[in-house]
């Protein structure tokens, strides 16, 4: 039976290792070049977009308030509810006020009784002062009695108007459409209504469809708009209400909703450097309400030709960033782009790439620059349907 020493175990390996390194490099399998996902720059008219933070605000908003003063008599609506232009919404107690109408129609009767007599009296001194039955100063006398009927009857005539109003105004009616808040005053209180004096707040109303939006951007901003639509481009913030604007709520993903814009302000805030925009949105169904907080998206460029690739093939060295690109040899190049806004999951390209470089846009981890790999055409996206901001040529 063989032994094995430790001496002859040691020469054993030695010989292993000398075979092995007398193999030659052509028996060893280099390893096959990583697989990568290329896809041309997708070619798009863009138009640059400048989003802003604001709020919406009611078109209208209306104090009701009591213009008699008097005793609340009832209500005619529920806290909150939707109202139409003429609705009513108070009764104050009415009794009072006809009492004093109906005294004045009695003031304006006499008076004008007293009218009719003064003209027929004044026609009978007219025939008398002629046949000298009446002497002249009898004539001017009933001549100044009809005057002085007439302007009673004049101001008899604007009392039963004004008591006509107050009686009127018992009835407090919404005058414009919209949402209604919470009565601040209840049936039985006196409410007090003058020109002079404070009157009793009874409730708010403000309008909901259409609705306001408000926001204040910059003074850089605000000059390049200027220049835009003086330069007859007018899709940017604009005042003639020409310029599309865009929206998105605070639990939403994308720009959903579509205004115009319809103000813009004659002022620059000195302290913040900024100046107000405000645009105007459809609100059928009531999403939107005053003081609620959005994102709005202005049209801030005119529409150019871009070069867009997907966000994710942008890589960052340091402050600069850049794309990796498959040359006509399969071999991996770095490219220094300049980027623009993202459109779709599309970044814009603005220079550094052209429109036939094939962009690594999949496997970025196993390519480096001057590698060779083994490219797959991937298909170029679908845009999204109804995307104002990128369309594909």
């Amino acid at each position: 039976m063989r032994t094995f020493t430790p001496g002859r175990a040691l020469v054993l390996a030695i010989l292993a290792v000398a075979a092995g390194c007398s193999e030659s490099p052509q028996q060893r399998a280099a390893p096959p070049p990583p697989k990568v996902t290329v896809a041309l720059p997708v070619k798009r008219n863009v138009v640059d977009q400048d989003e802003y933070v604001g709020r919406f605000i009611a078109i209208d908003s209306v104090e009701i308030r009591a213009r008699v003063s008097g005793y609340l008599d009832s209500i005619h609506f529920t806290d909150g509810q939707m109202v139409k232009q003429g609705d009513l919404l108070f009764t104050i107690d009415k009794r009072p006020f006809q009492t004093t109408l109906d005294q004045a129609k009695g003031n304006l009767q006499q008076a004008q009784a007293n009218l009719a007599f003064t003209e027929a009296d004044l026609a009978r001194g007219a025939q008398l002062v002629k046949e000298r039955t009446i002497t002249e100063q009898t004539f001017d006398q009933r001549t100044q009695a009809k005057r002085v009927a007439e302007a009673a009857v004049t101001a008899l005539t604007a009392a039963v108007r004004q008591a006509s109003l107050d009686l009127e105004f018992t009835e407090l009616r919404a005058p414009v459409a919209g949402r209604i808040g919470d009565r601040r005053v209840s049936p039985g209180n006196l409410v007090t209504g003058n020109t002079t004096g404070t009157t009793s707040l009874l409730a708010t109303i403000v309008s909901i469809d259409p609705i306001r939006f408000e926001f204040s951007f910059d003074e850089a901003s605000y000059l390049r708009y200027e220049r835009l639509a003086k330069g007859g481009r007018d899709m940017t913030a604009s005042r003639d209400g020409t310029s599309l604007v865009s929206l998105k709520l605070l639990d939403e993903n994308d720009f959903v909703h579509q205004g115009r814009m319809d103000f813009v302000d004659n002022v620059i805030d000195r302290s913040s450097g900024t100046i107000r925009g405000r645009a105007v949105f459809i609100n059928a169904d009531g999403v939107f309400t005053p003081g609620m907080f959005a994102r709005v998206r202005v049209p801030g460029s005119p529409s150019y030709a871009a070069l867009l690739v997907p966000d994710a093939a942008i890589g960052t060295e340091q402050t600069r960033k850049y794309v990796l690109t498959v040359g006509a040899d399969d071999m991996v190049q770095m490219k220094y782009v300049t980027l623009g806004q993202v459109f779709d999951g599309q970044r814009v390209i603005k220079a550094g790439l052209q429109d036939d470089d094939r962009v690594i846009v999949n496997g970025l981890m196993r390519a480096r620059a001057g590698q060779k790999v083994a490219p797959q055409t991937e298909a170029p996206p679908t845009p999204m349907a109804g995307s104002p901001q990128a369309d594909t040529n």
